[in-house]
């Protein structure tokens, strides 16, 4: 066999290899590292837009009785308007990803972008509820023999936003960021794997704890379910710094230059 196809051969191999048993790691090209960090920053904005609005919400969530009474509208506004940033950049993390994701599972990278989207959708019901509170209040408040009414509906519309952070920000996002994306950044190797086993471990758990506020086996908040999504806030946290720090490591499904096994770890 001639030099030629000895050569011809070896690169057919490299190849049809690229990706298996640590071979065909690629660096991540600019591209890449852009859409790293850019995904970064949007999950970094679900924390910077979530934790704020609960403190501009207090006013209407810790008083069953705002609907008839006086009230700060436009703190509540406010809330509203970082819970539909969050919403925007929850979709936005899944969006931003697939096109690099989808290489390692297309069908995962598109129930991932499901996830993120219906948990964005829920999140936009609970400001939907809140608005509502105010608007019965601004429109209603001062109508005469309504108050008991009034209050009735305003209790029913805060357990609607109980809910929907329930099933939106607890099991959408333990289902989409702790087991969807996690599976992929474990199988594409874009982040180093201890910090991935956040997520894969504490998805379930963030997941398992939502399902027994569902079944009654403890309350909304409560020490459990604390102890049971620790592991996922610290996952999404920890992710968005690396992603905004250090970017994407080697992995076979980059398009960048080869890289030595070695020169990746």
């Amino acid at each position: 066999m001639s030099p030629q196809q000895n050569e011809a051969g070896s690169q057919s191999i490299t190849h049809t290899g690229r990706g298996r048993a640590g071979q065909g790691l690629c660096a991540p090209t600019q591209a890449e590292q852009r859409t790293a960090r850019i995904m970064g920053a949007w999950f970094l904005a679900t924390f910077v837009f979530s934790i704020p609005a609960f403190w501009f919400y207090d006013p209407v969530l810790n008083d069953a009785n705002y609907v008839v009474g006086g009230g700060d509208d436009t703190r509540v506004a406010v809330g509203a308007v970082l819970e539909i940033l969050l919403a925007i950049s929850g979709i936005a993390t899944a969006v931003v990803i697939f096109p690099i994701v989808k290489r390692v599972n297309e069908s995962v990278a598109l129930g991932y972008i499901a996830s993120r989207t219906v948990e964005s959708i829920l999140i936009l019901v609970g400001v939907l509820s809140l608005m509502s509170i105010v608007a019965l209040r601004q429109d209603l408040a001062d109508a005469g023999n309504t108050s008991g009414a009034l209050t009735d509906v305003g209790r029913s519309l805060l357990a609607v936003h109980e809910q929907t952070s329930l099933l939106g920000p607890q099991l959408c996002a333990g289902l989409g960021n702790g087991i969807l994306l996690g599976y992929l950044m474990w199988r594409s190797r874009l982040l180093p794997r201890p910090l991935v086993m956040f997520g894969l471990i504490g998805g379930p758990l963030a997941f398992l704890g939502g399902i027994g506020v569902l079944l009654g086996a403890w309350d909304n908040p409560s020490g459990p379910l604390v102890a049971l999504t620790v592991l996922e806030v610290i996952w999404e946290f920890s992710l968005s710094v690396w992603l905004l720090v250090s970017g994407f490591r080697p992995s076979p499904i980059l398009t960048g230059p080869p890289v030595i096994p070695s020169q990746a770890s």
